[in-house]
């Protein structure tokens, strides 16, 4: 039954667009509603956002089917899968031959559509068919056994020449795509095979093309070897039912192209034969005026001021590619990167079946992400090289890796394009030259020209005058005419693989001279506090230039402030692998060459030890904060600043493995040595009070632990603002202490609040931020939002797995928060499959003894104890507290919160006098820690009416009546 206009959302497979342009121009000119993405999205738009509420309005959802659609890794697997779970409606259509196995199970018994194979009439009455259903016929139906002869059987379709689509101008309206649908007119070479990725550029092109100029003109421009002409090939193929004429122009010699213009022209049939070959090319671009649907390509096009004069012109479409990004006022440019880390690991497993994820990892930031590097490196691979020998070989023989490899649909080796665009360089340009080499000892991160022009008298390897003020200009713009590096007006960057060949082929000579210049540039730069988020874009560059390991400054005096900095930028900004790798080669460096106990590399030793913590090897780091501590009593005394810092990290460190009462005693200690050396309002001594607050927590000292932690983000919020990592910090503190007091609704509005700032300071994966959202959650479980816990902790854990591993102890901490959130709403398989993996994995990485391993033993054996399974579950306690009391202490929340588990599960074990005993012990010690009307005293004693109550003692159960069972958990997170 045919049904009303509607509004069509078109979902559909990169590759398919052509395909996407036909259908939702179909459904549009039959008066229906389309929304399709690169028609009505804007470049910036947030696609999630986008494409959920385009879901959301639709009346219903155009897919076309394909091999494509279907592929790994594609939107288009949330957009049907969002139909069908929010029942809406779904319209297949089949724009390829599929097989059943080529098709989800989920929707194999949809019908669809199958538009393949039809002329372009009969798939538009398929398609309003399919968008409108079936229609009863208005007519007799004819005899099914008369003569066939003469019957119509296509005449329900729309024709060529009815007025409706199809009465649009030829140019008009997009072209029923067919695979083998080429152009009579076409020269362009044979398609690469092992394309893929690319699809935001293929987009960009066809919309720009599509844009309604006269004369649509793109140019793609970039490095060598980034795959420009590779796109442009597949873009011919893909559209190339889309045009009538496809012409491929290699217009790197421009005097060639009139040459190229007049085969054109005989192909065409407008060629004179006795006219001459401009004479022919002036007649062949007097004819494309006149026509639609043409494609002319003009590749390795390097001088715009020589390609001008033979620009072609009309309503068709010329593609230009060049090294040159210098087009402004003859193209619509489009600057081309390396591959997107997806589809660098997308290409190397289908060149590479064999490869693992996380080894096409490797070999991709290797190699930069560059496309012909991948090429390369899967030719050679492929043909019987490891990947650990041809990283090897990369990082030590890059020049001649780097000629090896067959890279289908590239003209040349990495290596050969380098050195064809530098011996020009070197031929024409010595101060670009000069600066190429520079730049190759430098990080492959964007190199601000500020630095160079601040250093440019400082400069010894630069040639020409150190006072010329356009010195930079000009070196830079040859280095980008021919694809040496990407220019922009703040910053230049050279790929990794172009400064590997470069370094290859610099003598040790030169090398020392430029390693001298990198030292004078960094020297001059000072990017500010490292522990203020405002500088850490600043700090960012720096960093990735102070460590770039061909720069080699650790030996450097006057860089070693710099060095110190930037290793701690990396700690504060949640870097914690680089911030580890930094410091342990400033140590050994310095070790050796300043002594082990130089203020310079005992610093070095503490940022070892910060960011060994961070990243969770807490073993080493204890060993080095304690190794630290030593040193700096030894040689500072007891009082100095660094020595108190020390003190510090050790006493947080000793607190994430959960050494309680030791970690109490040294904060205490330290917080008065600080007050007395450094004063109150120091930013060590609040560090100090914030630590103390927290561990006060533990004890139930609430009104000491909100009168530290209050009076510190008064203190910190007036020195440093409200925005500033510390005070947020001081903020969580705060609302930590109102949970442990109960006050649910307060803490979740301070948390929330804090949260919103942190994610505008630091950023959603800081690990800051991420801790606050584990907080946030729990005050949700306290106001019973449990399936708006279970969603921020689903999303904190993605983010941890996906920034520190899975095997962190935070991810872990992390996924037995969210094992528990699952189990709260209703999903217990997969909240006991999570509650196992995560307490193996913390006995595997942490021990036994860790702090997490006993949340995770905690966790599990509550979770066993509702299930039944109250054995185990009480074995899993009687073990864990048994250690909370060793590590922990007899009286802290969390070895009183395992003792009430246990008393528990004691009694739905049935073994009363044994549950009663220990509810008993752990009730009066609840209330003299915490106070009487706490949520964990309620808790137990709730368990222990139950138990005198199963032991006949109903008077001693109604004496303890008490309110509502709360849960509760410590929030602190100390400082360094």
């Amino acid at each position: 039954m045919t049904v009303g206009k509607q509004r069509f959302f078109v979902s559909y497979a990169g590759p398919d667009r052509a395909w996407a342009e036909w259908t939702g121009w179909h459904l549009e000119q039959a008066g229906h509603t389309v929304e399709l993405d690169r028609w009505d999205w804007a470049t910036g738009d947030d696609f999630v956002g986008r494409m959920d509420h385009a879901l959301a309005h639709a009346d219903a959802v155009v897919a076309l089917f394909s091999q494509n659609y279907f592929g790994p890794g594609r939107w288009t697997q949330a957009e049907w899968k969002a139909t069908v779970a929010g029942k809406g409606r779904l319209v297949p259509l089949a724009i390829k031959s599929l097989a059943d196995e080529d098709v989800p199970p989920l929707l194999r018994g949809l019908i669809r559509k199958e538009l393949h194979g039809l002329d372009e009439n009969e798939a538009v009455a398929a398609l309003l068919e399919a968008v409108d259903g079936p229609s009863r016929p208005v007519e007799s139906v004819a005899y099914p056994g008369a003569d066939d002869a003469g019957s119509g059987a296509d005449s329900a379709g729309p024709r060529a020449d009815d007025t409706g689509p199809d009465a649009a101008p030829d140019g008009a309206r997009p072209r029923l795509p067919r695979d083998d649908d080429r152009p009579e007119v076409w020269n362009v070479a044979r398609r690469n095979l092992d394309f893929s990725g690319r699809e935001a550029e293929i987009t960009r092109l066809r919309v720009g093309f599509l844009g309604g100029r006269q004369a649509a003109v793109q140019a793609l421009h970039g490095m060598g070897g980034i795959g420009k002409t590779q796109i442009a090939l597949e873009y011919a193929y893909r559209f190339a039912s889309q045009y009538d004429l496809v012409w491929w122009i290699d217009a790197e010699q421009a005097d060639q192209i009139p040459v190229h213009f007049t085969e054109l022209a005989d192909r065409l049939g407008i060629a004179k034969p006795d006219a001459g070959t401009e004479h022919n090319a002036r007649i062949l671009l007097q004819h494309l005026r006149t026509r639609h649907r043409w494609l002319v390509i003009l590749d390795n096009a390097e001088h715009p001021d020589q390609i001008e004069p033979w620009m072609p012109d009309g309503t068709g479409h010329t593609l230009i590619t060049s090294r040159n990004p210098n087009w402004r006022g003859l193209a619509h440019q489009t600057g081309l990167d390396v591959f997107t880390r997806t589809d660098s690991l997308a290409y190397l497993e289908a060149r590479l079946p064999s490869i693992s994820a996380d080894e096409a990892d490797v070999l991709a930031e290797a190699v930069g992400d560059l496309p012909l590097a991948l090429a390369q490196a899967a030719g050679v691979i492929g043909s019987g090289m490891t990947l650990d020998r041809y990283c090897r070989l990369l990082a030590t023989s890059t020049a001649r890796i780097l000629k090896e490899g067959d890279a289908p649909g590239y003209p040349a080796s990495l290596a050969a394009a380098v050195d064809i665009a530098t011996t020009r360089l070197t031929d024409e340009h010595a101060e670009s030259e000069a600066l190429l080499r520079l730049g190759a000892f430098l990080g492959p991160e964007p190199i601000p020209n500020a630095w160079l022009e601040n250093a440019r008298p400082r400069l010894a390897t630069i040639p020409g005058d150190p006072d010329d003020l356009m010195w930079l200009h000009s070196a830079l713009q040859p280095l980008g005419r021919y694809g040496l590096a990407r220019i922009d007006h703040q910053v230049f960057q050279i790929h990794r693989l172009t400064q590997a060949v470069i370094r290859d082929q610099t003598s040790p000579e030169q090398a020392g001279a430029i390693r001298d210049d990198i030292a004078a540039i960094l020297a001059g730069v000072d990017p500010g506090d490292p522990d203020t988020p405002e500088t850490w874009p600043a700090w960012a560059s720096a960093a990735s230039h102070l460590t770039a390991p061909h720069a080699e400054v650790a030996d450097r005096p006057e860089l070693r402030p710099m060095l110190l900095q930037a290793a701690l930028y990396l700690i504060r900004s949640g870097q914690a692998r680089g911030a580890h790798g930094l410091a342990l080669s400033l140590r050994q460096a310095w070790g050796v060459e300043l002594g082990q106990d130089h203020p310079d590399t005992l610093t070095a030793m503490q940022y070892l030890g910060h960011a060994a913590a961070d990243i969770g090897d807490l073993a080493e780091a204890r060993r080095i904060a304690e190794g630290t501590l030593a040193r700096r009593r030894r040689t500072l005394g007891n009082d100095d600043p660094q020595t108190l810092q020390s003190a510090n990290d050790l006493a947080v460190i000793l607190d994430r493995v959960g050494i309680s009462a030791q970690t109490r005693e040294m904060f205490e200690d330290t917080l008065a040595r600080r007050r007395r050396v450094l004063g109150d309002d120091h930013p060590d001594t609040l560090q100090s009070a914030q630590n103390l607050g927290l561990t006060l927590l533990e004890y139930g000292e609430f009104e000491e632990a909100r009168r530290l932690i209050e009076d510190a983000l008064a203190r910190r919020r007036r020195a440093l603002g409200d925005d500033h990592p510390q005070s947020l910090e001081s903020a969580t503190g705060l609302a930590g202490v109102l949970y442990e007091c109960g006050d649910y609704a307060e803490a979740h509005r301070m948390h929330a609040d804090t949260l919103v700032h942190q994610r505008r300071a630091l950023g959603d994966d800081h690990p800051q931020t991420l801790h606050s959202v584990s907080n946030l959650a729990d005050t949700l479980v306290q106001l019973g939002k449990h399936e708006e816990a279970r969603q921020l902790l689903e999303d904190a854990l993605t983010r941890r797995r996906r920034t520190f591993g899975g095997d962190h102890p935070e991810t872990l901490e992390c996924a037995r928060r969210y094992a528990s959130a699952l189990s709260r709403v209703g999903e217990q398989r997969e909240a006991h499959r999570m509650l196992e993996d995560t307490l193996a994995r913390c006995r595997r990485n942490l021990g036994d003894d860790h702090r997490y391993t006993i949340h995770s033993m905690h966790a599990l054996a509550i979770f066993l104890s509702k299930l039944g399974e109250c054995q185990q579950a009480c074995r899993l306690l009687e073990d864990a507290l048994a250690r909370a009391r060793r590590i922990l202490g007899d009286e802290t929340s969390e070895t009183l919160r395992i003792a009430s588990s246990l008393g528990l599960t004691l009694y739905r074990l049935r073994r009363y006098p044994e549950a009663a005993a220990i509810l008993e012990d752990t009730r009066a010690r609840q209330r003299r820690l915490l106070g009487d009307g706490h949520a964990d005293g309620v808790h137990t004693t709730q368990s222990l009416a139950k138990t005198y109550t199963a032991m006949g003692k109903r008077f001693a159960a109604q004496r303890l009546l008490s309110p509502k069972k709360q849960g509760k958990r410590r929030f602190g997170r100390k400082s360094r």
